[in-house]
């Protein structure tokens, strides 16, 4: 029975438990195995639940939706869960074996499901790289090639679910560490609009200023469409809180989209280096420069081969379901907006950094944490009040700019994941000797996610194809805020249309 549950999605072992076929302890346990057999390959799970689990599935509601169903928590952001390690990827919070303080309204949805926690995953320290190799705790390899990284911040989530280890597992997105991953382990990635899924009561919605959402990385629209059910909706003091849907996102999964016009690009623009930097961000930018002693150099922007004709094939696959496929692309997606990113992301680093040097007891200095993320750290606490306002008007200049494409007529998008194939491990890990090397190799390797964090629009990932050298690709569909519907109806077409890939090489 363990293969045979590792092959289905979450909504699958749920009607298995709900007609009798199976019990919720015998969920667990096949999970449980399945985790124990594969995990000493990828190192996806870096903390495991398991006499918890099978206590909590003895104990189980049969009539909760998803009644024993095994899911793992990312070990950062709204993962936490009290009493559990929480570590963020980093020395300094397992040295101290640091414990949540209180459980998350995520997490608490989740439970009241009948999902059952076996684990927490592995993450880049403080969430900050695309790659999961945290000194902390090592590399998480990818389940196509495990010689090759599984993506971050979500790597071990992604693995972990790729790999059949568990169907589902929470995963949160502040520059793509939702997609990214996704994209890179062959699964399928929803970062939801801003304000959908409440990050509280723990995080506030000012953590890195709203760009990052929180969900899961499933294996099927459908699972992706009904934890969406699960866990959105606001919750007191949230302060950001995104249009109710009309109906439940399960009924749009199979719904016809009716005749959408879409854009895509395979492709940055001609122009994309000739963008330059907005005027009113030249002060900031020398500040910026002034507290790291150096200028950063900035990587030449382009898309690799196999991912610009991945998107050429799911274009010419939109057409031939019925939808008006162009051509077209949002100007400002490269007309300089991640230059305000950055002080945005250094100053929410600080302050966790200091936050937690208080919880601690100690300062938490250059030595506890990677030479890039004490860069990072080291310009949050010297940016000036005044540079954290202007980046965050330059980033709402932006948004209103991006809005306007959806407003000219346009329903979806559709870009590659990310600009290159999956990278061997090892590539996109901090290097003393180059600094912010792999930080700015990391921006440039999400240049088609990170925009969409700026705006707060739903983007998913769907993984349309392998590389010659067996590596998953993905694709991005982008919609306007709220339309996460309009997502869904399209994604189930291209995965009923069987143009999703299937399980890697390491799977249960």
């Amino acid at each position: 029975m363990p293969d045979e549950l590792a092959g289905l999605d979450a909504v699958g072992q749920a009607e298995l438990v709900r007609a009798g076929k199976v019990s919720a302890d015998e969920l667990i346990d096949a999970a449980i195995t399945r985790l124990e057999q594969i995990d000493p390959q990828l190192n996806a799970v870096i903390h495991r639940n398991f006499e918890r689990a099978r206590r909590e599935a003895r104990s189980m509601r049969s009539e909760a939706p998803f009644c024993g169903v095994p899911i793992l928590f990312k070990d950062i952001a709204a993962g936490n869960r009290a009493g559990d390690p929480y570590h963020w990827g980093t020395r300094f919070l397992r040295d101290a074996d640091y414990r949540a303080p209180g459980t998350s309204h995520l997490v608490q949805k989740f439970l009241d499901a009948g999902f059952i926690d076996i684990g927490r995953t592995n993450v880049p320290e403080l969430g900050a790289w695309a790659t999961t190799e945290p000194d902390a705790y090592g590399p998480t390899r990818n389940p196509w090639n495990t010689e090759y990284a599984s993506g971050g911040s979500s790597g071990g989530a992604a693995a972990a679910v790729a790999s059949g280890m568990v169907p589902l597992a929470h995963a949160s997105d502040g520059g793509g560490s939702i997609r990214n991953p996704a994209s890179q382990c062959g699964i399928v990635g929803l970062k939801p609009s801003r304000g959908r899924v409440s990050v509280g009561p723990e995080s506030s919605d000012a953590m890195w200023a709203g760009l990052a959402a929180e969900l899961a990385v499933t294996r099927s629209v459908r699972d992706t469409a009904a934890v969406l059910d699960l866990v959105s909706g606001p919750m007191p003091g949230d302060t950001v809180v995104a249009p109710t849907p009309t109906r439940p996102y399960r009924e749009e999964v199979g719904a016809d989209p009716g005749r959408l016009r879409i854009g895509f690009v395979a492709e940055f623009p001609t122009n994309a280096g000739e963008a330059e930097f907005p005027a009113e961000a030249l002060p900031m930018l020398g500040r910026f420069v002034e507290a790291l002693g150096f200028v950063p150099d900035t990587p030449t922007a382009s898309v690799h081969p196999e991912c610009s004709t991945a998107v050429m094939r799911t274009a010419e696959l939109l057409e031939e379901l019925g939808h008006d496929v162009e051509p077209s692309f949002p100007a400002p997606v490269v007309a300089g907006a991640g230059v305000f990113v950055v002080p945005l992301l250094a100053c929410s680093q600080a302050n966790f950094v200091e936050r937690m040097g208080v919880t601690l007891g100690r300062p938490i200095g250059e030595a506890d944490m990677d030479a890039d993320n004490w860069l990072i750290t080291h310009v949050g606490q010297r940016t000036m009040g005044s540079d954290y306002l202007t980046a965050l008007s330059g980033l709402n200049t932006f948004t209103r700019s991006m809005a306007a494409w959806w407003e000219n007529g346009f329903d979806l998008l559709v870009t590659p994941t990310l600009t290159d194939l999956p990278p061997r491990l090892g590539a996109l890990r901090p290097d003393p000797g180059k600094p912010l090397d792999a930080w700015m190799r990391t921006a440039s390797l999400l240049a088609f996610t990170i925009p969409f964090n700026i705006t707060g629009q739903p983007a998913i990932s769907l993984p349309v194809g392998l590389s010659e050298s067996g590596l998953p690709i993905g694709v991005q569909l982008v919609a306007g805020y709220g339309r996460e519907d309009l997502l869904l109806r399209v994604a189930a077409q291209i995965e009923g249309a069987g143009a999703l890939i299937g399980r890697p090489p390491i799977h249960a």
